[in-house]
């Protein structure tokens, strides 16, 4: 959300100088979550899932696709398939490991803390070629400051690079608010979600002592039981790291099938502390990637099936990186 905004704004305000006939629209495969509708442009968003006829003309009619924060188009469901079936030019901004081949221009740095903090860098470098003004409106500083403070876990990973405080200092010099952001973001919740967090810390957290290890498991059917939201399970798979000795938190999230899918898919989320990469694990076994210390992943088939092969794969895998 925040580096694609950001991009949609810049993009916009170019084209406005120059009078040009082309529009841009940001394309998203399905809902964001309610907590970050606030961010300016956030209401001129295609969601493709209820909208497939105008978004597919779009991307099919498209002079050029830019691909953000996805290192290849199996990642963003059936608008991968529709991106990659017109082959107009493509320009990928990410940070994560191992990006596909499939773009024309590729700005890949896993050592980045966000795509946010990379499209902030492509935004400056292009206006000093240009006319040596910067080009960051406050609507787009709003937008990078949200994508670098969520994809940071509020800076708490990914994020000990002095040069990304000076980034911060140069988006708050447009006017932002950085704490009315942080409110927006994170006190802006129902109370569905903080019984639903209750529960799943109370009933459904294990720890596996031995491991320094807490996995956290919901079936969507729990999720329904609290009137689930997309969002609400946001920043769960942090909160075991707050306990002493737990060095790996995961958190298994249960969605109903795709529509011509039998099973229904289960998202994972990988974090840890210190020296201890989950990326390469979650790459390897789910299908994921990520930072080193906050990686996603997904498998298609019950919540069952997944724990049992996170449970038979992580003693040698995910804790044989740590010791690499």
């Amino acid at each position: 959300m925040g580096s694609s905004l950001a991009m949609y704004h810049w993009l916009r305000n170019r084209l406005s100088s120059v009078s040009s006939p082309r529009s841009v629209t940001v394309v998203t495969p399905n809902a964001y979550p309610s907590f970050l509708s606030w961010i300016p442009g956030a209401d001129s968003i295609l969601i493709y899932e209820g909208h497939e006829a105008e978004a597919d003309r779009l991307i099919a009619d498209a002079d050029l696709h830019i691909c953000l924060d996805f290192n290849e188009p199996k990642r963003i469901g059936v608008v991968g398939e529709r991106l990659v079936a017109n082959p107009c030019p493509k320009i990928l901004i990410d940070h994560h490991l191992n990006p596909a081949p499939f773009a024309s221009v590729a700005f890949s740095f896993p050592q980045a803390s966000s795509t946010c903090e990379l499209i902030f860098r492509f935004i400056n470098q292009k206006s000093q070629i240009t006319n040596h003004k910067s080009e960051i409106s406050c609507d787009i500083a709003t937008a990078i400051y949200t994508g670098l403070m969520t994809d940071t876990g509020n800076f708490a990973f990914n994020s000990n690079n002095p040069d990304l405080y000076e980034i911060i200092a140069a988006l708050m010099r447009t006017g932002i608010n950085k704490d009315a952001i942080y409110d927006a973001v994170f006190n802006q919740y129902s109370p569905c979600r903080l019984r639903l967090i209750g529960y799943a810390l109370h009933r459904k957290m294990q720890i596996f002592s031995e491991h320094h290890l807490a996995l956290i498991t919901l079936s969507e059917a729990e999720l329904q039981r609290f009137d689930y939201l997309p969002g609400d399970t946001e920043g769960l798979v942090n909160m075991p790291l707050q306990i002493s000795d737990v060095y790996y938190s995961v958190f298994m999230r249960e969605q109903p099938p795709k529509p011509g899918t039998p099973k229904p898919i289960i998202k994972i989320s990988f974090r840890s502390q210190g020296n201890r990469p989950v990326n390469t694990y979650a790459h390897a076994f789910f299908g994921g990637g990520g930072h080193a210390n906050a990686a996603g992943g997904e498998y298609c088939g019950s919540l069952g099936a997944a724990v049992r092969r996170f449970l038979a794969t992580y003693p040698d895998h995910l804790l044989g990186d740590a010791a690499s």
